[in-house]
């Protein structure tokens, strides 16, 4: 996992920031995610990156 919040403008600003900064990271295996919420359980976003198993 390389960012999770629960702000969406946080959200955005922050890959933004990842996508100008980080040439290491591989944009077509990335994954978002958006948790929808609950009464109990905020809106959540996550952004991740598939990593192959060893061997």
């Amino acid at each position: 996992m390389l960012v999770e919040t629960q702000d969406a403008a946080e959200f955005r600003t922050r890959i933004r920031r990842l996508q100008a900064s980080d040439p290491r990271i591989d944009w077509s295996s990335t994954r978002i995610d958006t948790f929808c919420g609950r009464l109990t359980h905020p809106t959540t976003h996550r952004l991740s990156v598939f990593v192959p198993a060893a061997g």
